[in-house]
């Protein structure tokens, strides 16, 4: 069932994504190309107000041109560490520290087309200080309950796929804190 690469070449190197062109061999035999997107990772925070509250961000995404309400997250730098990353995209995006952190799940995003890989956390003890958003990103806060977000999510209002994954994780009794 595995593909053999026969050749690589970059299409374009950026500063959060890299796009390669792979031939390939099928395991049937025959020759494809693959477009890949190589991305360094990610995390995606879920932080726990209280037993029954989530912190969100509302910020508009471009490629999909809408106003998204979701967890924090952002991209891994080179030499950081998932947990380092967490803690620092949880204070910039939201202005708040997290006294502990539970790893909830690992997933890819998309591996049809994209390397990347999203480290989703939890994040309770909140203890608030100043956000500090990079400088490209404008960010709202928002508090919603279990009910609220649950309720969000099935009726389209939550359709960003890092917090519903994060959301319904921690309903799981043994992932709580």
């Amino acid at each position: 069932m595995e593909e053999k690469t026969l050749k690589s070449e970059f299409v374009y190197k950026g500063k959060i994504l890299n796009l390669r062109l792979d031939k390939v061999i099928l395991p049937n035999g025959k020759e494809t190309k693959r477009e890949i997107v190589e991305h360094s990772g990610s995390v995606a925070i879920l932080p726990l107000i209280d037993k029954d509250k989530f912190l969100f961000v509302e910020q508009y995404r471009k490629p999909v041109e809408k106003i998204l309400l979701e967890i924090p997250a952002g991209r891994i730098e080179e030499g950081e560490n998932f947990e380092e990353c967490a803690k620092r995209e949880l204070l910039e995006e939201t202005g708040y520290e997290a006294g502990d952190f539970k790893k909830l799940a690992s997933v890819y995003l998309a591996p049809g087309y994209s390397s990347e890989i999203i480290h989703i956390f939890l994040a309770s003890k909140l203890k608030k200080t100043q956000p500090n958003p990079d400088n490209d990103e404008f960010i709202k806060t928002v508090i919603l309950n279990k009910k609220e977000a649950l309720d969000k999510i099935i009726n389209g209002e939550i359709n960003d796929s890092k917090t519903i994954i994060g959301i319904l994780l921690y309903l799981q009794p043994e992932k709580r804190l």
